[in-house]
């Protein structure tokens, strides 16, 4: 439970530091509404990374126990 909690903060964290980065790459050169698609896309292919690594490790541990 608690590599979970610790999971989701970092997590959390990545994520928003990948969404700033983006902003801060696109921001001023698109449009609004493509800059925030782009951080949508950014992110949530970001969360799905960072997802199959969190239940690679805990399979990992679980399985050495």
């Amino acid at each position: 439970m608690r590599e979970i909690i610790v999971y989701t903060l970092a997590g959390l964290g990545v994520l928003t530091v990948l969404g700033f980065s983006v902003h801060m790459f696109v921001g001023g050169m698109v449009s609004a509404e493509t800059e925030r698609g782009l951080i949508i896309g950014a992110c949530s292919i970001g969360a799905l990374v960072i997802g199959a690594m969190a239940m690679d490790v805990i399979k990992r541990r679980r399985h050495e126990q």
